[in-house]
């Protein structure tokens, strides 16, 4: 079949290079002339993608980066993998808007449109299909089939990925489900049919604020544990002895990524826009995991104090940029915060991430540096954000002054865990 995948991030780039290596013929659109050109150059961006892998599809001629609307016309399949950010606590419907309009001039009778981007349940019968009719002329679920599909792409997950990783899938009728689970069971190995789009739509939101509300509670856990006395950590492991009614979380110094800080918004949104209520679980754990790094700052301004050190003028070596380990994704990473707290104190801060190659998400105040025993000596504090295989941890616990450790990876005299 001849596929568009509208948005070449990391949903959409897996997808396209996916679709291609099992025949289809792909065209990867996206509006950033730059990160087309990078593909086109075989040159990856996103972690679970690598340049090798892109090249060897490009060769193939079977995948084409395009950032002209006209390379997405023929489609017989089409899917929209865009970013939904959130506009001061509003869900942004921008991207899939402008992607549902694209799509619209070139959508012909019989072919399929699917929807993956995460957003609130409603999306795809009250926005995209009346954008998809009104620019084609045709009648979703008569003349075109229309379906969402969440996904589920764990950047830098080795053992779930997205061929893997189970794939539900949806339609807005009996026939558009038939062809939207027959695409994707073209790409994947296993896909879930639900009946209905709005299940589909919730279902991702389900998972998603299962995780942040869990984390929350382990996170605030943690803040008063600490205060007790108490090592949280050890205390989790005992729980985790439980071989049923318990599922282990752990944690950190925040939520990053698209998931976790953004995707269980568009629920609570949906819900006080339509019900009149408020999510309270949600509002709840988005209030915890905002203020992680927050707590991460006075937990190490508190420690250079015992150490007769104040922050205003320390060198303080992040630790990870990125929101989790092995992976280059930085966006609504909480080391963003936790430099910009750290800087406002007036602290010099430096930050080793071998995997965060984008300068995007990172303040430019922030030198970017290699981690050598020398940049481990020179800092006054060093914070584990992120615990990358790549980093040698045993190196950190020698040469370091002292650590704050965010993920319980280290130990010794001069290490605390969070």
């Amino acid at each position: 079949m001849r596929v568009v995948i509208a948005g070449q991030g990391y949903v959409g780039l897996p997808l396209a290079v996916r679709a291609a290596q099992v025949g289809h013929t792909v065209v990867g659109f996206d509006v950033d002339d730059d990160r087309i050109k990078r593909l086109a150059a075989g040159e990856s961006y996103v972690d679970d993608v690598s340049s090798d892998d892109l090249r060897d599809i490009l060769a193939t001629g079977k995948f084409t980066p395009s950032s002209d609307p006209r390379s997405c016309g023929g489609f017989d399949v089409a899917v929209i993998a865009v970013p939904t950010p959130l506009r001061e606590g509003t869900p942004d419907l921008r991207f899939i808007e402008e992607s549902a309009r694209t799509l619209a001039r070139y959508l012909r009778p019989g072919a399929t449109v699917a929807l993956e981007s995460t957003t609130y349940p409603g999306t795809t019968t009250e926005l995209v299909a009346p954008l998809l009719e009104e620019g084609s002329g045709l009648i979703a679920g008569v003349d075109f089939h229309l379906g969402y599909s969440p996904e589920r792409i764990d950047p830098g997950n080795r053992e779930w990925n997205l061929t893997t990783t189970p794939k539900v899938v949806s339609g807005i009728n009996p026939a558009s489900l038939e062809h939207v689970q027959a695409f994707y069971a073209s790409v994947v190995d296993t896909t879930v049919p639900v009946a209905d789009t709005k299940v589909a739509e919730l279902a991702k939101l389900l998972e998603n604020t299962f995780r942040h509300v869990n984390i929350a509670l382990v996170n605030e856990l943690a803040v008063y544990a600490n205060e007790l006395g108490i090592d949280v950590w050890e205390a989790i492991d005992a729980a985790s002895s439980k071989p049923f009614g318990y599922m282990r979380f752990v944690p950190g110094p925040g939520v990053g990524g698209h998931c976790l800080p953004i995707d269980p918004s568009y629920l609570s949104w949906r819900v006080q826009r339509t019900l009149g209520q408020s999510f309270r679980f949600v509002e709840l754990a988005n209030d915890i995991n905002n203020h992680m790094p927050d707590y991460v700052s006075r937990r190490l301004v508190a420690a250079l104090n015992t150490r007769r050190k104040a922050v205003n003028g320390s060198t303080i070596l992040l630790l990870g940029l990125a929101y989790k380990k092995n992976s280059g994704d930085a966006r609504e990473s909480p080391a963003r915060r936790v430099a910009a707290l750290l800087l406002g104190m007036g602290a010099e801060v430096r930050a080793a991430d071998p995997h965060v190659v984008e300068d995007a998400h990172v303040d430019s105040r922030v030198a970017r540096v290699a981690l050598t025993p020398e940049q481990i000596a020179a800092a006054d504090a060093v914070i584990l954000l992120a615990d990358h295989d790549d980093f040698d941890l045993d190196l950190v616990v020698q040469h370091a002054a002292y650590v704050l450790d965010t993920r319980h990876r280290l130990t010794g005299p001069n290490v605390e865990s969070l």
